[in-house]
């Protein structure tokens, strides 16, 4: 399997050296040149799997430098009990009575959130994929984070020989837990700075450094050459279709589906790389009948599935689900390069245009083929607030905000489009990441205001039943070691000084 850039890039990449390079020379994202199919024997041997035994064999279909037993190994340690507990990612039903709504509960990794699935996994990809390559300089892993992309890569990477990572994040653009876990990470390759801006801004100066042709030669030089741990990356990507094609083989396994039937899968959209990764399950054979694109006040992605033009010139909002804080969702450049019949003049167009103007608009014909398997859909903070509790009070579960933007969409698509097929909720988050905003949407509004964070995260415990994940319940004893604070201009000068001293 071999991977081509959405931009036209001439020539063809190995899965190693994807992984390695993150993103293309001409700046276009890696996809694989086919899509791999799963066939009849394939679900039938999964049905006997342990996730990271199907992790391995998802894997094993797009990452071919790699044997199935190595990629059993990497998968063994990434998804150990000793980090996970019994189930790596349980799918699980919300309430005994109804049928249709299960939730995949892919937050029990050591930072709470979904991108531990991929980011516990990507630095094994990463070093092994050095050694493939012949590669024999230090990688820098270069990351901009809305809130749970950083400490996740930090986890993974610290003090990993041979490796530096730094991670910018928004002044004010993350929750006050998400903030403290990647303020206080240890190790002596990882290095925290905020910047003053959105998320958009640091996402924007990431992609700068990586294009700065000259700084990448004298980064050569001095045996250094950037990688990314954000989804842009397909080895952070590709992890994360293991887990939706798990979600229909648990569906199967547990005989809540038959072979017959077809299920949605919901998913709180940001950058976009989740809900393509259950895009890229579906090409593979999963029988997915809609998925249902989750958006907050950032409602970019929203208007874009219903009109077919991407406007990033728009208000940018602070929300209570941060993550998805984002008006420029970079992986769908993947899916349009796909849909538009792996067009990348068609691509380049669009993305110059994005670049110039801040917005583009795709033909018609590319906007019936998204409306035809997509549906968008957003919320707003007091949606949210009123989702989590009609979700408590429902079915006992707590979920976080996030999780809530998705339950909100998905209520009233439900509702006006009568779909009764089994749906999959993606909750991408521990709601003790998001304790006050979760405590006040259950108590009402202002609860939490002026109350110490440990005091609302040890009552979201007793409210909910849940024990308090240990990486959250240590953050208060733990010292503040990154304190770095930078305008958005100075974020290339700063990773020189890093790097180069």
């Amino acid at each position: 399997m071999n991977y081509i850039s959405t931009r036209g890039y001439e020539g063809t990449f190995s899965s190693s050296e994807a992984i390695i390079r993150g993103i293309a020379p001409d700046g276009g994202l890696f996809v694989p040149e086919s899509i791999p199919q799963l066939t009849k024997e394939d679900l039938e041997a999964m049905q006997t799997m342990e996730f990271y035994q199907l992790s391995a064999f998802v894997l094993s279909k797009y990452l071919t430098d790699f044997t199935e037993t190595e990629l059993l190994e990497y998968t063994r340690q990434a998804y150990s009990e000793e980090k996970w507990g019994e189930n790596p990612v349980p799918l699980v039903q919300l309430n005994e009575y109804n049928e249709r709504e299960f939730i995949l509960e892919l937050w029990h990794g050591p930072t709470c959130a979904f991108k531990d699935v991929a980011l516990q996994l990507l630095p094994h990809l990463m070093t092994a994929s050095a050694k493939k390559t012949g590669l024999n300089k230090k990688i820098c892993i270069l990351t901009a984070t809305s809130g749970d992309t950083g400490k996740a890569a930090l986890e993974g990477f610290k003090d990993l020989p041979g490796t530096e990572i730094i991670v910018f994040y928004p002044t004010g653009g993350v929750s006050e837990a998400q903030k403290l876990q990647m303020t206080t990470t240890g190790g002596s390759n990882t290095h925290v700075v905020a910047v003053n801006g959105c998320f958009d801004d640091a996402q924007t100066g990431v992609k700068r450094i990586f294009g700065d042709m000259e700084f990448a030669i004298t980064l050569d030089e001095h045996d250094i050459m950037l990688s990314s741990a954000n989804s842009i990356n397909w080895g952070r990507l590709a992890p994360q279709i293991a887990y939706y094609v798990y979600s229909y083989v648990e569906l199967i396994r547990k005989g809540k589906m038959d072979l017959t039937e077809s299920f949605n899968i919901v998913v709180p959209t940001g950058n976009f790389g989740n809900i393509l990764a259950a895009w890229f399950a579906k090409q593979m054979g999963i029988p997915v009948h809609k998925l249902i694109c989750a958006s907050n006040r950032n409602k970019v992605l929203c208007d874009f599935f219903s009109s077919g033009t991407y406007d990033r010139n728009r208000e940018f909002f602070k929300t209570t689900s941060p993550s998805m804080d984002i008006l420029i969702s970079s992986n769908l450049e993947r899916l349009l390069f796909e849909i538009a019949g792996k067009n990348p003049e068609t691509v380049t167009g669009w993305m110059r245009q994005l670049s110039e103007d801040g917005k583009y608009s795709v033909d018609k014909d590319t906007l019936k083929s998204l409306q035809k398997l997509f549906v968008g859909g957003f919320a707003d903070e007091t949606g949210v607030s009123k989702t989590i509790l009609e979700v408590y009070d429902r079915t006992d579960h707590v979920i976080d905000p996030h999780t809530a933007v998705g339950f909100n969409i998905y209520g009233r698509y439900h509702t006006r489009s009568g779909d009764e097929s089994k749906t999959v909720f993606a909750s991408t988050a521990s709601p003790f990441k998001f304790a006050p905003a979760v405590m006040d949407a259950l108590r009402g509004a202002g609860y939490s205001d002026e109350k110490p964070i440990p005091d609302i995260i040890a009552e979201l415990a007793e409210e909910s039943g849940l024990e308090i994940p240990q990486s959250i319940a240590e953050l208060p004893s733990l010292e503040v070691r990154h304190k770095d604070v930078i305008e958005k201009e100075q974020m290339g000068s700063k990773v020189r000084e890093i790097l180069l001293g």
